[in-house]
């Protein structure tokens, strides 16, 4: 229903451009950023999305042979991968063989030109490649390194492969969501990768201004197993000053009541939260039992949370007699917070996500007109855009290569050993 944001301002005849590239200014907020994007799969690469969509010139560089896994996996349309359609979007897409020596080479000459450096090999590989922070350093002292692994850059796990899933059970989160009497519950997604893109990007958005202040670059060591960590809120202070260890809940919390999913007469599922004391209140006005209110242990959340079974019976009994449309119409009404628990179907047809433009559609080539999430926020003076989706295996060669000065004889000799 939405197309893509709003375009950038147009480039002002007398902007500067990029310093290495030669990339004219745009207007949006990161087009004099320049990006190598050599990770796989979700968490670096999803870093390198974030900075695409305001404007970073993103370089995906993949082997000739062995693309990105990211380009197959999950649901595709006449073998066509879907997610890559997302998380290479706003990227040029190049093909060169790092661990080559020819490769290596036309690689140091990318990063004279860059900016930021996204990684996520075992430690140790880059520097086994003789493409180690000391050596990018050496050809470009303002380059930054973004290094996002499972377990960071050293410890007793750090060259063991991980992914989010390994990132989920590890961090506690795994251990604490799920229903009370049953299993750990992972998440269907890729939470743990994303939530570490996302900490990529902004560690890296933080580098990149510190070095507007030094001149110098460094280097970031993310690992996959923290950002999740930090996400599960006050688990580990909680266990350090009180000794206890948060068990799994469902979905309601430990922090205030009533916080659940209730079903409506018509068969929904809605989701309350009540995490303000005076929506609680409110909440219970509205289902008829007002007189919760007055007890002693309402007015603190976490005690409220000890009383879940009476509050969840008050407020399930309520919604259960009632059809959604009621349910939330009064909801409404009384300023309490709630939402219908949607499927995808749902949340492309909502009102609010139209309203903000959270759904873009986009011209693909390949697939003609695809919906898919659009840029994070909404900024009023550099707004972010899909230029365009993922593209396809090493589409992006010969003209970034071109723009490095690797002539037509050059580049066919490249091509026949392999390296691009």
């Amino acid at each position: 229903m939405s197309m893509t944001t709003g375009t950038p301002a147009a480039a002002s005849a007398d902007a500067e451009p990029h310093a290495a590239t030669g990339r004219p200014v745009t207007g949006a907020a990161l087009d004099d950023i320049r990006v190598l994007d050599i990770a796989t799969l979700f968490a670096g690469p999803s870093a390198a999305t974030v900075l695409a969509d305001f404007g970073a010139d993103v370089i995906k560089v993949e082997h000739p042979r062995k693309p990105d896994p990211a380009r197959t996996h999950g649901q595709s349309k006449n073998g066509i991968g879907l997610w890559w359609k997302i998380l290479g979007r706003n990227k040029s897409a190049v093909t060169l063989d790092l661990s080559h020596p020819e490769g290596q080479e036309v690689f140091l000459e990318l990063v004279r030109t860059a900016d930021v450096v996204i990684e996520n090999f075992r430690p140790g590989t880059l520097e086994r490649w003789g493409l180690g922070y000391d050596r990018l350093r050496g050809v470009n002292p303002r380059i930054i390194l973004t290094r996002v692994t499972g377990f960071g850059q050293t410890g007793p796990r750090a060259t063991e492969p991980a992914f989010g899933t390994i990132a989920e059970a590890m961090s506690g989160f795994a251990h604490s969501t799920g229903q009370p009497d049953g299993p750990p519950t992972l998440p269907p997604l890729a939470l743990a990768d994303n939530i570490s893109g996302l900490a990529a990007a902004v560690a890296t958005l933080t580098a990149l201004h510190r070095r507007e202040r030094t001149g110098e670059g460094q280097v970031i060591d993310l690992a996959i197993i923290e950002p999740i960590l930090a996400m599960l809120g006050a688990q580990v202070t909680v266990y350090d000053q009180l000794g206890i260890v948060t068990q799994r809940r469902g979905n309601r919390s430990e922090n205030n009541a009533p916080r659940n999913t209730y079903r409506t007469a018509d068969g929904d599922w809605v989701a309350i939260s009540t995490s303000a004391h005076s929506i609680a209140e409110r909440v219970m006005a509205l289902v008829g039992r007002p007189d919760l209110v007055r007890e002693p242990w309402f007015h603190d959340g976490f005690q409220r949370a000890q009383h879940a079974d009476v509050l969840d019976e008050a407020v399930g009994s309520w919604i259960a007699q009632r059809p959604t449309c009621e349910v939330v119409a009064q909801f409404a009404r009384a300023q309490a917070a709630l939402a219908v628990v949607n499927d995808v179907s749902q949340v492309v047809a909502d009102e609010q996500y139209a309203a903000i433009g959270a759904i873009a559609t986009v011209e693909d080539q390949d697939l003609g007109p695809v919906r898919m999430p659009n840029v994070l926020f909404r900024m009023s003076e550099s707004p972010g855009t899909i230029r365009h989706t993922g593209r396809d295996h090493g589409a992006d060669t010969d003209r970034v290569l071109a723009e490095l000065g690797v002539d037509d004889e050059r580049l066919a000799r490249l091509r026949r050993a392999g390296v691009v």
